[in-house]
């Protein structure tokens, strides 16, 4: 049986952040090299990385505040841009959107952004991966763990048997059943009551210029709807399928965007989240999640669903014929969705207040509501796993930790990055090694 002094589950931000600083930290020290293995179970590393690469480094942004303060994120932040090295896009001429959102109760969040690219981040995992094979971390690709015996400090994969000092599980928001299903095996209790419900447009870019000045703008409208996760250049909507805890498939829209050095395909598209907090007795917010998403591909015939404005305007459903003529200028990225009508699926109050949302920031940015512009359904995030720690350090029980956007303890690439340093210093205070460990 192999044995590994730290086993990490998941090669996204928050696993290889833990790597490398457990590499790091315990060298530096003067210890003898840790025996480290990373697990994940699709062929290729996985997380935010891989898609579109969009980076954060704002707080509160991706940090969630009641586990995050200010000073603490901060330092953290440092730290992501000392291991990732980003290059900070300029912002520009941002006082006009201020201008008009205020008198509508809009806030416009000023944020320090990187960008890579889908084809750029796939360049960075590559160099972050062979960087820690080099320093001999062992990386195991489409093996999933299927099975953990916290006596015994043993994992079971599809393949085999591992043994661990020390265990962190590091899964994104794919893999909330998974961590679900480990916390309950292991008697961590976890709530489960936020998401995020919502819809993706997309639109020509001259309906939504501010890109040019901001690559990601941050809107933040009455009702908790957000705008989230923009994408300009060489833009495309996308679609990834999540299991429901019952075993069947839904899908979730999504975005992403090639790196400038592709030719721009003249499109953007972008979020309108409205998070929701339930309260008793509802049991489970995922499980509410992926109910709409079951309805949706219902009504879609197994696909999303996707409505011209202007058909939504009218009180109409939109159909093949919607996507084409001199109106309706630009053909969808995500050829298959099926036409149709978003309000029978949605519910109405989310819907309203993301309509809402939309017809202020059409004020703010005139055009948006242009009616050629696509609105998908549904784009879902599940962020609601927040099991009960035991320390700071993301401590769950005796040598097993979390990290990630999974886990409750971040909200996409950044964020979950500095996760991972802080799972892995609270490891190393573990194993009597010294590290850097902010308040």
């Amino acid at each position: 049986m192999d044995q590994y002094d730290v086993v990490i589950i998941g090669s996204g931000p928050a696993g290889l952040a833990a790597a490398f600083g457990l590499l790091k930290h315990s060298t530096s020290s003067g210890a003898a090299p840790l025996r480290i293995a990373v697990f994940d179970k699709a062929k290729t590393s996985t997380g935010g990385l891989r898609n579109d690469c969009k980076m954060n480094f704002t707080y509160p942004v991706g940090f969630p505040e009641d586990i995050w303060n200010r000073d603490s994120a901060d330092a953290y932040l440092d730290m992501v841009k000392e291991d990732l090295h980003p290059g900070i896009l300029a912002r520009k001429n941002l006082t006009v959107y201020r201008r008009r959102g205020e008198p509508l109760g809009v806030q416009l969040l000023e944020v320090d952004q990187a960008h890579l690219g889908t084809d750029g981040g796939l360049k960075l995992i590559q160099t972050l991966t062979a960087a820690l094979e080099k320093q001999r971390v062992d990386i195991f690709l489409g093996e999933e763990m299927t099975g953990l015996d916290e006596q015994a400090r043993q994992i079971t994969t599809t393949t085999r048997t591992v043994g661990f000092e020390y265990l962190l599980i590091a899964p994104g928001r794919g893999g909330f059943k998974f961590l679900q299903d480990t916390l309950d095996t292991i008697g961590v209790n976890y709530v489960d009551h936020i998401v995020d419900i919502g819809i993706r447009i997309e639109t020509r870019i001259e309906h939504y210029p501010i890109v040019h000045d901001y690559y990601d703008p941050k809107f933040l409208f009455p009702g908790r709807v957000r705008t989230f996760c923009t994408n300009s250049g060489d833009a495309h909507v996308v679609q990834e399928r999540y299991l429901s805890r019952h075993g069947k498939t839904y899908y979730s829209v999504n975005g992403h965007a090639y790196s400038h050095r592709n030719a721009a395909n003249g499109l953007v598209n972008f979020a309108m989240l409205k998070t929701i907090r339930f309260t008793e007795p509802l049991a489970s917010g995922q499980e509410f999640a992926e109910n709409l998403g079951l309805q949706a591909m219902l009504m879609g015939g197994g696909h999303p669903i996707m409505q011209r404005v202007g058909d939504f305007r009218m009180g109409k459903r939109s159909k093949h014929s919607s996507f084409s003529g001199d109106l309706y200028d630009f053909e969808p990225t995500l050829r298959g969705c099926t036409p149709g009508d978003i309000s029978l699926s949605m519910p109405a109050k989310i819907l309203r207040d993301i309509w809402k949302s939309m017809k202020a920031l059409d004020t703010i940015i005139p055009g948006i509501l242009h009616p050629s512009t696509i609105m998908y359904y549904p784009e879902i995030k599940l962020y609601a796993n927040r099991p009960v720690f035991s320390d700071s350090n993301f401590k769950v029980k005796d040598r097993i930790y979390l990290a990630g956007d999974g886990a409750g303890t971040s909200r996409g690439i950044t964020a979950a990055w500095a996760s991972g340093l802080r799972a892995c210093f609270g490891i190393l205070k573990d194993l009597g090694i010294s590290s850097p460990l902010p308040d």
